[in-house]
């Protein structure tokens, strides 16, 4: 390929869009301006989400399947600031073989894992 492409986000359809952006907004997300009603779009460094309203099927459990990946370079410290922010964590700070992590549930049902450093660059013991 002779042209870069470049991979700036993605965007997930969601019930309440105003519930949303305030959920990702307290995850550390900025909602840039946009002027449509039904979307919402926003960052988190050079990363972005899009969030789009639309109705979802009750109880889809697949959702649960879809990963929002995000990193820290201190995950026990984030999570101690969820705890007190009320943040609900579903999987609290724990090792697998190829990173450490966590995982929060967006108001969908969206997993967002956090991983301890750079994804696919560390391992639990770093």
């Amino acid at each position: 390929m002779t042209e870069p492409i470049y991979f700036d986000g993605f965007s997930l359809p969601v019930s309440d869009l105003a519930r949303s952006v305030e959920f990702y907004c307290r995850l550390g997300f900025k909602a840039e301006p946009t002027h449509l009603s039904a979307f919402a779009l926003l960052r988190l460094g050079e990363g972005t989400i899009g969030l789009l309203k639309a109705k979802l099927p009750e109880g889809a459990k697949e959702r649960r399947n879809i990963h929002i990946e995000l990193s820290t370079d201190h995950l026990d410290d984030l999570y101690q600031e969820f705890l007190a922010q009320g943040i609900p964590v579903d999987k609290p700070p724990h090792d697998e073989p190829w990173e450490r992590s966590m995982a929060i549930i967006d108001p969908d049902g969206y997993t967002v894992e956090i991983a301890q450093g750079r994804r696919g660059q560390s391992s639990p013991s770093q």
